[in-house]
C-alpha cells in the first residue's frame, strides 16, 4: 500500500521504517528539514535498537521523507503520529494534532479518492470524533464516511524495543465507524504481522484502551514499589517476594521489578492525562493518584539510603544511568533528574555516566561533570547510585575499589552485593 505518516519522532519513524520493511511504500511528512534529510539519506533521526538497519535499508527508496503535506494525496492511508505533550494541569496539548489534521484536510481537498486518516498518537476518548474529524472535514470540504474516515490505531511501542514491539505485537487495536475503514486498516497490517489478536472496536474505546493499558502498568509498578518499600523496612528481599507472587497467573511476573520508579514519555504523560480527563468529568481517580505519589517518592527514598551512610555535601557522587530505561537515549521524566537535583541540593559534586544519554542530560544539567565510562565516574567517589539498569553496570566489580568510600545504593537491582562495598538495595 501507499502510506503517509505525519510526524517523525519515536513513533512516526519506527512505524514508517517497519511498514517499509513489510513492503509498503511509505512517506514521512515532517516540518524538520534535518530529520527529512536524514531519513532520505538512510539515517535514523533517533536512537532505537534495530531502527538504524531498517532506515539504512529502505531510506530514500521505499521509505522517504518530505516537508510537503501534498505527498499524502498520492497515498491511501495517513497516520497522524504527532506529539501530545502535557499542559500544566496534566491535560494533553492538542495543538500539534490540530495543526496536522488541518494540513491533512487541506491536502485532501485536492484528492478525489477515498482516504483513511489514522490517529496513532495517544489522545483522550472523543478526540478523533469531536476535534480531529471536524477539522479535516472543514479543511477538505469532504464528508466523513464518504470521502474520508478517521480511525484510531493506538501504539503500544516501548522505547528500547519499539521495532520488535511493532513487528511482534501482543495485540492490534482498530477503532473505526465504517467497514471500509476497518478493511483498510487490516490491509495495512496483513503483511506486517501474523496470528495476532485484533480488537475491532469504536474510536472512543480504542483511544481509552491505550490509556487503560499504560495506567494499569504504571499502577502495577507503583504497587510493587510500595510493597518493596514495606519489605525494606522489615529486612525482606522484595525480589524474592515478587518471584513468588509472579507465579500466580492472576498477577504475572512482568512489571514486578521494584526500584526507583517509572519515567519516560508515556507513563507520566498518559497517567496525568487520564487523571485530568477524569477530574474534568467530576471523578477523582484515587488509585492513579496514589500510583503517581508512590512513584514520585522513590528517588528521595534512594537518596535517603545514601544519606544513611555518607554526608554527600562537598563529596563526589557517581550517578550511573541517565536515560529513563536501558536501550534508549530518552531522558524525559528519567528518575535520574530528581536524583541529580536531590544530590545538588545536598551540596554534592555530581559525576554522571550513561552509555548513550549524556548529550541529552548535559543540555538539562550543564554544570554536572560527565564521565566517559562507569569506571571513570566511580573514581574517588564517596558514593554511587544506580538509576538505570544498563547491562554494563551488572559487570562492575573491581571498579568499585577506586571509590574514596565504596557506598553503592542500587535503584534497579543490577549490581551484585560483594565484599569490599557498602551495598544498599532500594527495596531489598
Amino acid at each position: 500500500m501507499r502510506i503517509s505518516i505525519v510526524g517523525s519522532g519515536y513513533v512516526g519513524t519506527t512505524v514508517a521504517a517497519c511498514l517499509a520493511d513489510a513492503g509498503h511504500e511509505v512517506v514521512n511528512v515532517d516540518i524538520d528539514e534535518e530529520v527529512v534529510d536524514a531519513i532520505n539519506a538512510g539515517e535514523a533521526p533517533i536512537h532505537e535498537p534495530g531502527l538504524d538497519e531498517l532506515v539504512a535499508a529502505h531510506g530514500g527508496d521505499r521509505l522517504r521523507a518530505t516537508t510537503d503535506y501534498g505527498a499524502i494525496r498520492d497515498t491511501d492511508v495517513t497516520f497522524l503520529a504527532l506529539p501530545t505533550p502535557s499542559n500544566e494541569d496534566g491535560s494533553i496539548d492538542l495543538s500539534a494534532m490540530e495543526a496536522g489534521a488541518r494540513s491533512v484536510g487541506e491536502a485532501l481537498a485536492e484528492k478525489d479518492d477515498y482516504h483513511l486518516v489514522v490517529v496513532k498518537s495517544t489522545v483522550i476518548p472523543g478526540t478523533a470524533e469531536e476535534t480531529l474529524t471536524p477539522i479535516i472535514a472543514e479543511a477538505s470540504g469532504g464528508t466523513e464516511g464518504e470521502d474520508f474516515d478517521v480511525a484510531s490505531n493506538p501504539e503500544f511501542l516501548r522505547e528500547g524495543s519499539a521495532v520488535a514491539d511493532f513487528q511482534q505485537p501482543d495485540k492490534l487495536v482498530f477503532g473505526a465507524t465504517t467497514e471500509r475503514a476497518f478493511a483498510r486498516l487490516r490491509a495495512v497490517y496483513d503483511s506486517v504481522v501474523d496470528d495476532v489478536p485484533v480488537v475491532e472496536t469504536g474510536r472512543r474505546e480504542a483511544e481509552m484502551i491505550k490509556y487503560a493499558n499504560n495506567a494499569f502498568l504504571a499502577a502495577k509498578v507503583s504497587l510493587i514499589n510500595d510493597l518493596g518499600n514495606v519489605c525494606k523496612e522489615y529486612g525482606v528481599d522484595a525480589y524474592e517476594v515478587a518471584d513468588a507472587i509472579g507465579l500466580d497467573d492472576r498477577i504475572g511476573e512482568r512489571f514486578l521489578r521494584s526500584g526507583v520508579g517509572w519515567g519516560g514519555s508515556c507513563f507520566p504523560k498518559d497517567v496525568d492525562a487520564i487523571r485530568a480527563a477524569a477530574r474534568a468529568e467530576g471523578y477523582e481517580p484515587q488509585m492513579l493518584d496514589a500510583a503517581v505519589a508512590v512513584n514520585d517518592c522513590q528517588p528521595e527514598r534512594l537518596l535517603a539510603l545514601l544519606d544513611g551512610h555518607v554526608d554527600v555535601a562537598g563529596q563526589r557522587v557517581a550517578v550511573l544511568g541517565l536515560s529513563f530505561k536501558p536501550g534508549t537515549d530518552d531522558i524525559r521524566n528519567s528518575r535520574a533528574i530528581p536524583v541529580i537535583e536531590g544530590l545538588q541540593e545536598r551540596g554534592a559534586t555530581v559525576v554522571a555516566y550513561d552509555p548513550v544519554a549524556v548529550a541529552e542530560m548535559r543540555e538539562q544539567f550543564p554544570d554536572v561533570a560527565y564521565a566517559d565510562s562507569a569506571a571513570d565516574a566511580l573514581v574517588d567517589a564517596a558514593g554511587a547510585v544506580v538509576v538505570t539498569d544498563w547491562d554494563e553496570f551488572a559487570a562492575l566489580d573491581s571498579e568499585f575499589d577506586a571509590m574514596a568510600r565504596p557506598v553503592v545504593v542500587d535503584g534497579r537491582h543490577v549490581v551484585e552485593r560483594r565484599e569490599g562495598i557498602t551495598y544498599e538495595g532500594l527495596t531489598w
